[in-house]
Formats: structure tokens, sequence, C-alpha cells
């Protein structure tokens, strides 16, 4: 723990860095209000608070608000904040082209009137009783004018900390703002390090790689760290309603008394202990607990597997159905779904589970409606207005309902508001909407020196501004830019495949060498359109991923333009291949840069690990199989065939987890994980790629070292060696000089093989070391959807595939002349 620096781990990445641009509640967690800030904040229990409005007052009609602005506030960027600040930060929250996940709140605005430089008036078309709660959300920030229109990768704000650093797939760095008009942060620098794996949340957290982890994502972990004086946890509450989603709209799910024969046929207790471990608080309705106006709901469906059949019965379902539940990836989801469907089936409801992608749910539950059940988190605040939307995937209609969410709007009486949210919770409740579960916690876990670190809010969890590290000196706040991987690097990354390619070129004829080529070149062009086609008609939208469940269609619409998928299939494809042609591969939807900046911040990390994984598994299986070979039967060969199947057998990432625990968390000779950068220096980099290359090295060098020893054995009782040893060579020299040559063709192949494995194929060990390499940047595409993105890195993925095996076409023909005339 460095001084006055804090490590912050967290489970997701924010796809960017302006919270009005997207639902992503992983932009929140890192930016609001740490670097942005808004007129209010919402404190414990949703109160509403003055921030950057020192306060304000409502016409008695309900429909001005105007706020006093707080005075000698500068943005990061220097620029004054002032009315004309408020008004353009609200004017494009709700513009036409807004993609703001809360547009349909903002939509209220008629208008926004300077009245001086201080002061500023809200006019709303029609009463909104939420309305300054909506203003305490990350979606209402207040922004510059100078620099909006590059939030997304280089935020600017008015808050305690200053943006400094982003290294996609690894950290996102603030540092201490020096001019905060407030108390000034105690901490110098605070570091999010992007940890996705439970398993490697928890050894990061034991070998003190991150120093607190916000929403840590392993519930079953918790009882471990708490036997651990150096660790600090708190359990508290969130806006998300976690719910088994029934499709209204279906037989037998339309049916009233179906869904409460469902409700009584649940045990929340049983499931919150299952699936989280005991953590959460059972819920009855869709609100959480926390916040005003919350009714206790959960007594009237009590656990009655007899009430539930009773019911099932008088509805006419006295033999029971069947049901599909279609699961999330989340792990909640799918331990809590294995209950469910143990349970239902108490009653004599069948249920299959289908485990489901995030781009598959997308499309078939929330998109299309294809679904019976599902469970999902519903995290976005004040979201009890969804069941008032008759196309909402839930398929939910009830005239009365709404009657009660207008009432609610057009409310400000705090006593009148407490009272229409308890109905409508009683509202949901009684017609057994959803199967409602629970609130779903925040888990915070922290070393025992930071203080001041937990205040969870319906919108916030960590308040940074406040935390301090105990002992710790005060330190300045340096701002680190992030830099690309220096020239060197690719020069010493490139010469190995440079260096053979002009030998191969050198010792090869050109027309075997000019057909080799012709083939490489159609076979990205096949590549390109078959990749392309693929993820056209692939489930998920990557508009509707980005802007969450509760996304405006119109704010989708303009997402979509912005994107480019407003256009024509064939018409993308050539504006694809016309960038590639000079060098461009497209802005990426998730990151909003350009893709190749990506592939070569990433390439920065595989490329290196390739090799050294490669450099390692060579000298390890070339070292074994020679000391194999050498003497048929002996030590060294019974070892051989004793070691080698076990490093076949043993799975990677389970190497790399051993390796974690023993060199890690046990000796604290490495970090559990994570990459510093090259601007680091060579040692640290190298030192964080070690344990890494080993666990990958370790397999691939156990099947290279198998099949040389075997080619070795079978070149052995040639008659070539005979002839050899006859003449007087020693063992030693025929096995060097005449059997490792004639092996080296299917050493060869494996080689080029590992290559291509190494290069993309190591996701799993970059998420137990949180990597940022190639790996996880095509894994997370896919998940997102980011088609730029994975059909870029897979096109490129095949040139080196093909390139690799390109070169060793190029091996054989140098070393066999017959196989230049054959090819």
């Amino acid at each position: 723990m460095a001084a006055g620096r804090l490590t912050l781990g967290v489970q997701l990445e924010p796809p960017n860095l302006d919270p009005t641009s997207s639902a992503a509640a992983a932009i929140k967690e890192v930016t609001f209000p740490n670097v942005y800030e808004g007129l209010v904040e919402l404190g414990p229990g949703g109160a509403v608070q003055p921030l950057l409005a020192t306060g304000w007052t409502i016409s008695p009609d309900g429909l001005t608000y105007r706020f006093r602005l707080r005075q000698g506030v500068r943005f990061h960027d220097g620029t004054l904040f002032d009315a004309s600040s408020v008004r353009f930060s609200l004017d494009r929250a709700r513009a036409k082209a807004s993609t703001n996940s809360q547009k349909p709140r903002f939509a209220v605005i008629d208008r926004v009137d300077i009245i001086d430089p201080y002061t500023v008036d809200i006019r709303l078309k029609r009463r909104y009783g939420s309305f300054l709660q909506v203003l305490g959300w990350g979606d209402a920030v207040m922004l510059s004018p100078a620099s909006a229109a590059s939030d997304a990768v280089r935020p600017v704000g008015t808050g305690p900390f200053r943006f400094a650093d982003w290294r996609r797939g690894d950290s996102i760095t603030l540092t201490r703002n020096p001019d905060y008009w407030g108390r000034p942060a105690s901490l110098s620098a605070v570091t999010f390090r992007v940890i996705p794996d439970p398993s490697a949340a928890l050894s990061a957290l034991k070998a003190g790689d991150v120093d607190a982890f916000a929403g840590f994502p392993a519930p079953e972990a918790l009882g471990e760290l708490r036997k651990d004086p150096r660790f600090v946890d708190r359990i508290g509450p969130s806006e998300a309603e976690t719910l088994v989603a029934l499709n209204n709209r279906i037989p037998p799910l339309n049916n009233l008394l179906v869904r409460r024969a469902l409700s009584y046929a649940i045990d929340r207790k049983a499931i919150i202990a299952g699936a989280m471990f005991g953590y959460g608080q059972p819920i009855g309705s869709h609100y959480p607990p926390q916040d005003p106006g919350y009714v206790d709901l959960t007594g009237l469906y009590p656990h009655d597997p007899a009430k539930a059949r009773a019911l099932l019965a008088k509805a006419g379902y006295p033999s029971g159905f069947s049901l599909t539940l279609k699961l999330p990836p989340p792990a909640y989801a799918r331990r809590a779904g294995e209950i469910v469907a143990a349970e239902l089936a108490e009653v004599g409801i069948k249920v299959r589970i289908q485990n489901i992608e995030w781009a598959q749910w997308l499309a078939q539950v929330f998109g299309r409606r294809d679904f019976d059940m599902t469970i999902v988190a519903h995290v976005e605040p004040m979201d009890y207005d969804i069941y008032a939307r008759d196309d909402y995937y839930f398929g939910y209609q009830n005239p009365r309902y709404k009657q009660l969410l207008t009432e609610l709007d057009d409310s400000l009486d705090p006593a009148r508001r407490a009272a229409l949210l308890g109905q409508m919770q009683r509202t949901l409740a009684g017609d057994a909407v959803n199967l409602f579960l629970f609130e779903y916690p925040t888990l915070g876990v922290w070393n025992a020196k930071v203080k001041g670190l937990w205040a969870p809010t319906p919108v916030r969890t960590f308040d940074l501004a406040a935390a301090s590290i105990e002992g710790a000196p005060a330190a300045a706040a340096g701002q680190r830019e992030a830099r690309p991987a220096p020239t060197w690097l690719w020069l010493v990354l490139a010469s190995p495949f440079a260096l053979a390619f002009a030998w191969g070129v050198l010792r090869t004829e050109p027309a075997y060498l000019a057909r080799r080529l012709a083939t490489l070149a159609a076979t990205l062009v096949v590549t390109s359109l078959v990749v392309f086609a693929l993820l056209q008609i692939a489930p998920g939208d990557p508009a509707r991923y980005m802007m969450g469940l509760s996304a405006d269609p119109e704010a989708l619409a303009a997402l979509r333009q912005q994107l480019g998928l407003d256009a024509p299939a064939a018409q993308r494809y050539l504006a694809w291949i016309a960038g590639l042609a000079h060098g461009d591969f497209g802005i990426s939807y998730t990151y909003r840069v350009p893709v190749g900046g990506l592939i070569a911040e990433r390439l920065a990390v595989s490329l290196p690990l390739t090799l050294y994984a490669l450099l390692l598994s060579t000298l390890g299986a070339f070292t074994a199989a020679l000391a194999a070979a050498a003497k048929p039967g002996g030590i060294a060969d019974r070892l051989f065939g004793a070691l080698t199947p076990l490093g076949v057998a043993v799975p990677n990432f389970w190497i790399g987890m051993l390796l974690v625990v023993v060199f890690a968390s046990g000796l604290k000779w490495f970090d559990a994980g994570g990459f510093p950068g090259w601007d680091s220096g060579v040692l640290p980099a190298l030192k964080a790629l070690t344990l890494p290359a080993v666990a990958l090295a370790l397999p691939q060098g156990a099947i290279l070292a198998r099949v040389l020893r075997a080619e070795l054995k079978g070149q052995l009782v040639q008659d070539y060696v005979r002839t050899a040893r006859a003449k007087g060579l020693t063992a030693r020299q025929v096995l060097l000089r005449h059997a490792l040559p004639n092996a080296l063709i299917p050493a060869l192949t494996i080689l080029g093989l590992q290559v291509s494995f190494l290069l993309a194929g190591a996701v799993i060990i970059e998420n137990v070391f949180f990597l940022p390499g190639l790996g996880r940047l095509v894994f997370q595409a896919i998940a997102q959807r980011d088609l730029m993105v994975v059909q870029s890195v897979v096109l490129l993925l095949v040139f080196a595939v093909v390139s690799i095996n390109f070169l060793v076409d190029l091996a054989y023909a140098a070393a066999d002349p017959r196989l230049r005339r054959r090819g």
C-alpha cells in the first residue's frame, strides 16, 4: 500500500468514462462522484442534499425549480462552472441525439433559463415528484462544454479527483484534484484494478495487490476473509432487485392463480442461502428496502408448497406443467436457478434450465420476449416505472398501476408519495407479476488500514473523497499518463518473425512463395466475408447491450445511428474493408476509440507473453526430450514418462491458480496478477508475465516434449544412425547432429500450432492473472457485442495463424527441397 495511494478492485471495466452516455453501472462506480458531480447528491436513505447547488426552491405549481449555484468551482480543464454549464448539461441529456439512459426522465424539462451567472431556473412540462432525486444520479452530472465531446475517453468534471490514466483491460487511475472547491481528498491517487474473475479477486486481496474491492464478487469467500485480521468487510444495500421474471403474456403464466402458486412455491431464505451464501435481503415487491416508502410484503406469500399445489389445481393444473427457465451468465442467476427449479418441482412444475449468454438473453428474453421465466437483477434506481410499459418484457398490464404512477409523478408531498409508493408495491405483489427474491447486497472488503471508505447510498458505494490510509504519509498527487508500448519492444517482438520470413524466402523458390502468398490473400478475403456474415446473424443488439434494460427507444435509435448500425450490412462491410486497406480497423462500439489502438495495447501484453511461454516450453521440452532419448530406459526417461502425461492432463488455469496460491499469496515473490506496463521497466513487466508464462508453458511443453521424444525414438533406430555410430560418432553426437534435425518436422508443426493457441487462446489464464491481453479483449467484445472489435481481431488472428503456418511451410521447404517442388 503506497503512501496515500489506494488500489481498488472492480469486477467490471467501464465501456467508457462518460456516465451520461450509457447505462453501464461500472462507469458510475469509477467516475461518480469522484470525477463528476451533480447539482445535488443523494445521501444515506436517499435524502437529497446540496452539492454544486447550494440550495433550491420549487414554485407553488411544482413546474419551476430555481437552483442557486456554488461559486468559485472550476472543471478540471479550467472552465468555470456556472449557469451556462447547467443549461448545457441538461440540454445535452434531453437532446434528440442524446444516448443518456435516463433520457425519458429529462424529457420532462421544458427549458433551462439563466437568471444570472449563478442562478438557474429549470422549467418542467409537467409536475414530476422525483425530479430532485433524478438530479442526484450519475446520469445528471454537470459537464464542461469545452470537453464534453471527449469525456468518454478523458473525463473532465468538478470532483475531488482528476482522470490520470486508463490502461484498458487493466486499470484506471485518478489523482487528487488540488483545486477542488471543497475539502481536498486525503488520498493522492486511486487506481481501479479490473479483476473479473472471483477467484482472482480473492487472490489479489490476499496477496495485497488490491487494498479494497468494490462489490466483492465472491460471497462464498467472505467467511475466509473475516478470519484474516488484515481485512474489514461490510454488507450494504443496493438498488438491484433480484427476481424470477415471468412472461405474463403467455399461458399458463397469464393466469393470476398460477403466478400466486409459484410465489408460494419458492423459499426466499433457501434461495439466498444457496445462491448468495446467506447475503441478501428478501423482498416481496419491486422496491429496495432501504428507500423511503418501502413496505415489507415478504409475508404475503410465505413458503407453502401445499397452498401452491391447491392454487394450481384451482387454476386447472392439478398435475402441473412444464416451463423453461433461461438463465444469463451471472453466478447468482445460475445458482438461484437450480434452487428455484427444485422448489417448483416439489409442486409438480417441471422446469427445464437453459443457460444462455448475455447477447442471447438480450435478443431472446428482452428483445423477442421468447421465454417463460428468467432470473435477473434490475439495478436501475427508481425503476418501478417499467411495470407501466406495455411493451416491457414482463408483459404486465394494469391500468390501476399506471394511474398510481401518474399520481406519484404529480405529487410533491412526501407523505402522499410514500402512500402511493406503498400502494404500487402492494399492487405488484398482489398481482404476483414476478417472483420477487431478494435485494442484491453490496459486499465491500478492504484493508483494515483504510478508513472512511464505506458510504452506501442509493447511487454509490465508496466515498473516495473521505477515504484515507491509516499511518500513511501524505503524498503528492502526481499525474501519470499512459504511454504506448515503446518502439524497441515492437522491434524485438517482430524481429524473430521477420528473420524467419527472410530466411525462408531466401531459401525458397519464387514460384512456391508466390503460390503461398496467393493462398494467404484468398484466405483473408474469405475469412472477412464469413466473419462479418456470422456476426450479422448472431443474436444480440450492441446498442441494447450498451444502453441497458430501461433504455429509451429514441436514445437507442440515436446510438445505433452514431455507431453506424442503421446502415445496410453490405455498406458497413465495404466501409470496413476500405478502412482496413489503409490500416483503419474502425472505432470500438464499447470503448469509442480506434480498434487499431486497442489491438496494439493488448498485443503489447499477449505477444510478449506468447513468446515468453513459447521460449519456456521449447527449452523445457527439448531439454527433457533429449535427456530422455539419450539413455532410453534410464532415470531421465522414466521420469519423463511419468511427468509429461501429468503436464498434458492438468489444465493450465489450475496450474495458474496453484502458482498464485504458492508464489503470490504464500511466498509473496510475485503479484497475483495485473500488468504494470512496459513504461514501468522491462524487469517489472517480465516479472508480471512470469507466472502466466509458466502456467501456459507447462502443458504446451509437455505436449511438445512427448512428440519430440517419440520422433527421436523412431529416428534412433534408423539405419543411418547405426552407420554413424559405426563410423565412430558418439551417442551424443548422433543424437544432436543426425536424429534431432530429422525429428524437427513434427516439432515445427507443434510449435506453429502453439504460437497460434498462445496468442489468443490464453483467455482463461488472462482472467486468472487479470492480464489485459488479446484473448480477454476478444472474449469481452463477444460478450458485449462489440462487432467492430470482434471482426477486426478475428481477421488479425486468422492472418497470424496463416502467417505462422506459412513460416512453418517455409521451414519445411528450406529443410527438404523436395517440398518446394511438390508445393
